[in-house]
């Protein structure tokens, strides 16, 4: 998707922070938009969009209505920060730059993320709906936004440290393993919210039987995947990380391979505890910024170990 290619004009100080900036506010938008699907909030502007509840800005709205009027607000700002950032970059950097290409990906995705939640207020595909297809449409809907936060990360990375070109490491086919593991595993975990969502277990041991319960909804059985993606992903992760790290001796490759363990660790960690007390929100949505900081890490440890491989 990329092309690493040098930027003659180099990078400010200023790009690398406004595109840093923007990738921390994109992952709040994402984070409120977990809060609208885990209280269930979709629908709080009815079937209207971009107008709510057939206004402009609602007045005196409902706890719902607030929740997702906020995040169509966030929402529009972020692409508005995104497409500011992609006009930088195109009269910062050269045609074909590296940075360039992030930047627009950046922008194609964000406009797909405003299509998707469109879609799913106008499909109905929100709040109580229980269509399997609303399973279908929310996987999609994360793997585009890990796409939209890998492309922000690389461009922010790519501001500070220019690229020269791709280096042949032996580890580029397993780094696209582990970009489809997380992925997967996201769209999994993403199932299985929604599935905790529309069908709360009331006990530990009441959830999981009805996860191997035959009569049980679809959403329900497959709230069992995610945590096993989780295990062998994270522990593909780990493996990728340490291994990069003894093959190419370099600062940023050792950093990032660092907090790619250690973000691993913390989800194994809070995933449990998720698990035990039964899905609450506060720990979905941190659940889903660990994951976005973990995506961020393997992208950015990606581009480190692709950068000390070409110098090499």
């Amino acid at each position: 998707m990329f092309t690493a290619d040098v930027a003659r004009v180099p990078a400010t100080s200023r790009f690398t922070a406004f595109a840093w900036a923007i990738l921390i506010y994109t992952i709040l938008v994402v984070l409120w938009g977990a809060l609208v699907r885990a209280t269930g909030s979709g629908a709080g502007c009815g079937a209207h969009w971009p107008l709510c509840n057939g206004q402009v800005v609602p007045v005196f709205p409902q706890l719902h209505t607030a929740i997702e009027f906020t995040h169509r607000v966030t929402s529009g700002l972020a692409l508005v920060g995104v497409a500011a950032l992609y006009v930088w970059a195109r009269r910062s950097f050269v045609p074909g730059s590296a940075l360039r290409r992030a930047a627009f990906w950046a922008l194609v995705f964000m406009m797909n993320e405003a299509l998707i939640g469109a879609w799913l207020v106008l499909s109905g595909l929100v709040a109580g709906n229980r269509s399997p297809w609303r399973a279908v449409v929310l996987a999609f809907h994360l793997t585009n936004t890990l796409l939209l936060v890998g492309s922000l990360a690389l461009a922010a990375w790519w501001s500070a440290h220019p690229v020269s070109g791709l280096g042949a490491s032996p580890l580029r086919r397993r780094i696209l393993y582990a970009l489809i593991a997380v992925i997967l595993t996201s769209a999994a975990g993403g199932v299985a919210a929604l599935g905790d969502t529309l069908f709360p277990a009331q006990t530990l041991a009441g959830g999981v039987g009805d996860e191997f319960a035959r009569s049980a909804p679809l959403l329900v059985r497959l709230r069992m995947l995610h945590p096993v993606l989780a295990l062998l992903a994270g522990g593909y992760l780990m493996a990728l990380a340490m291994r990069g790290r003894r093959l190419v001796p370099d600062e940023h490759v050792a950093r990032w391979s660092t907090a790619i363990v250690g973000l691993t660790l913390a989800q194994f960690a809070l995933g449990g505890v998720n698990i035990l007390l039964l899905t609450p929100v506060w720990t979905q949505i941190t659940h889903l910024l660990l994951t976005d900081l973990l995506w961020v890490s393997l992208v950015v440890f990606a581009a480190a170990l692709s950068a000390a491989g070409a110098r090499r």
